[in-house]
């Protein structure tokens, strides 16, 4: 089994150097290696094609890699916490809370700390918000579909909300708030990198220290109870460590579906294990493996189509959701 689990490990970590790679110097202006490096080292004006790659190519690569390892690692969690296969940030309405609140910090002007932190505590405080409602119902429902419908409800309620303030909204706040919620990985610039992954390891460590009482979950939560665990405590960090993955993600790209749901269930599916300290790494590397690959997909096809980051995670995602759901009923 460990054998196993270190193979596919290594084989994704191999796979997502190659396309990595592919990302950074394919695309409708090709690149060369002579323009990456400059881009870190060079200290004069740079070209057209060096200004490229570092603020363009580099940042986008950057934000694939986070948005897919955050978001499967949150789906990770989600699914955990509520002992469902089909739960998600995106599926179970977390990431409409997000988009809510950007929605309202976008097309209204309110702002919440007057900074370029807005957007991102937004996201982060609706996530957060939308994750406690659901913790909630799922104290009372104990069917995983109910919960899924419970999701999806939310999720068709804030896009009621949403809306009502577009119609409301002048034309550039509309136009602004239309792109981001197609989904996009071009809107990071490179002054903003630092900032992302600081959030990013922060909650990448967090779950790892979130390792024990996972496992534990994994027995019931009656067994988890027996062994010491905090129920309270626990599902409330688990609910603020997905907030932090998905209202970051979700400010900087715009919601991206999907991903969370798909990831954990193929991750477990090749892993074949329930100690998470296996499925965080897995989860990490094969998230974003899955979103690198997207985007040069994306990117390919640019010249021929211009396809939406949220559409094809969702062509990709959907027939997965209803493979599972087909599985569970049968």
């Amino acid at each position: 089994m460990k054998y196993r689990i270190q193979f596919f490990l290594l084989f994704a970590a191999f796979a997502l150097v190659l396309i990595s790679v592919l990302h950074l110097f394919v695309g409708q202006i090709p690149l060369s290696f002579a323009d990456f490096s400059a881009a870190f080292f060079k200290n004069s004006p740079l070209s057209t094609n060096e200004l490229l790659m570092r603020e363009f190519r580099i940042p986008r690569l950057i934000m694939a890699i986070v948005g897919g390892g955050g978001l499967a690692l949150a789906g990770m969690l989600m699914q955990t916490l509520f002992n469902n296969p089909l739960a998600g940030p995106y599926v179970l309405g977390i990431n409409s809370g997000s988009s809510l609140l950007v929605a309202l910090s976008t097309l209204t002007g309110f702002t919440f700390l007057g900074t370029q932190l807005n957007i991102v505590f937004a996201a982060i405080v609706g996530a957060f918000i939308f994750g406690m409602i659901i913790l909630l119902f799922s104290l009372s429902v104990k069917s995983h579909i109910s919960l899924l419908l419970i999701g999806l409800m939310l999720g068709s309620f804030t896009f009621a909300i949403v809306s009502i303030l577009e119609l409301s909204a002048a034309a550039e706040q509309f136009k602004s708030f239309a792109v981001w919620g197609m989904g996009s990985l071009q809107q990071v610039e490179m002054s903003q990198v630092p900032l992302i992954l600081l959030f990013f390891f922060g909650s990448v460590l967090s779950s790892f220290l979130l390792i024990k009482p996972l496992n534990m979950l994994v027995l019931g939560e009656d067994s988890a109870v027996m062994l010491g665990l905090s129920l309270r405590k626990t599902r409330i960090l688990i609910i603020s460590v997905t907030a932090l993955f998905t209202g970051l993600i979700t400010a900087y790209c715009g919601p991206i579906a999907f991903v969370g749901l798909a990831v954990p269930n193929i991750t477990k599916l090749l892993f074949r294990t329930q100690q998470h300290a296996w499925l965080i790494g897995g989860n990490l590397i094969i998230g974003a493996l899955f979103l690198v690959s997207c985007d040069v997909l994306i990117q390919y096809l640019e010249e021929t189509v211009h396809l939406p980051l949220n559409a094809l995670t969702s062509i990709i995602g959907a027939p997965f959701v209803i493979f599972i759901l087909i599985k569970k009923v049968t």
